[in-house]
C-alpha cells in the first residue's frame, strides 16, 4: 500500500513577521525538517506544497527526493494548500499524510504510527490527539479526498474530521508534544521539550 506525504509549507507566517519555516530548529530549516521527517516515514511521494517566497522553500529541499508542489492560492488560505497537495497526490496512492511544515516535534515515528493505524483498521481517516486537542498530522484516505478539495480559509482538514468523528481511527499522543511555531518566542519553547517527543 502506497501512502503519500503532503507538506503543507506555503504560507506567509504573518505572526512570526519573518518566513518562519526557513527558520532553523536542530541545525535544519523547519521546512526542511518537516520534509525530511515524512522521508523518513516512508511516505511515498513526498509533496512539498509551496508558495510564499517559493523559492527560498524549494531551496531548503535540495537533495531531498521530494516535490516541490506550487500553490498560486496560498494567499486565500491553508485550504487552497491542501487542495494543491491533494490534487497531487499520485493515482497509485491509498491515502495521504498530512503535515504542517511548523510543527518541528512530529517524528518519523508518529507518522508510520498513523499509516500502521490505518493499515490496521482500513480507516479512511487517522488522527492525532494531543490530550484533549485535536492536531496534525492526519491521514487521509482517497476515499475523501473529495472532501478535502476546493474552497478559501483554513480547517477543512479538521472540519471533515468533526464531522466524521465516529469513522476517525485515533492515535493519542501526549500534550507536551504538541508544539507548533507561529510567534517568535514559540520555536525557544519548543526546544527544551525535545526529549518529551512520543
Amino acid at each position: 500500500m502506497k501512502v503519500a506525504g503532503i507538506v503543507l509549507a506555503a504560507g506567509r507566517s504573518t505572526r512570526m513577521g519573518r518566513n518562519k519555516l526557513l527558520l532553523r530548529f536542530e541545525g535544519e530549516s523547519l521546512v526542511r525538517r518537516a520534509a525530511r521527517t515524512a522521508l523518513q516515514a516512508g511516505l511515498d511521494p513526498v509533496l512539498v506544497v509551496v508558495g510564499h517566497e517559493a523559492e527560498q522553500v524549494g531551496a531548503e529541499l535540495a537533495g531531498l527526493p521530494c516535490v516541490a508542489v506550487p500553490n498560486g492560492r496560498h494567499d486565500l488560505g491553508m485550504n487552497t494548500s491542501l487542495d494543491a497537495g491533494v490534487g497531487a497526490v499520485p493515482a497509485d496512492a491509498d491515502a495521504a499524510v498530512v503535515v504542517l511544515a511548523d510543527m518541528p516535534l512530529v517524528t518519523a515515528d508518529m507518522l508510520r504510527t498513523l499509516v500502521a493505524r490505518h493499515q490496521a483498521t482500513g480507516a479512511a481517516l487517522v488522527a492525532s490527539r494531543y490530550g484533549a486537542a485535536v492536531a496534525p498530522p492526519a491521514l487521509y484516505g482517497r476515499a475523501v479526498f473529495h472532501e478535502l478539495g476546493g474552497g478559501r480559509g483554513d480547517g477543512r482538514g479538521r472540519e471533515l474530521l468533526r464531522r466524521r468523528q465516529e469513522e476517525v481511527a485515533w492515535v493519542d499522543w501526549p500534550a507536551a508534544a504538541l508544539a507548533d511555531v507561529d510567534e517568535p518566542g514559540d520555536l525557544p519553547r519548543a526546544l527544551p521539550r525535545d526529549a518529551e517527543r512520543p
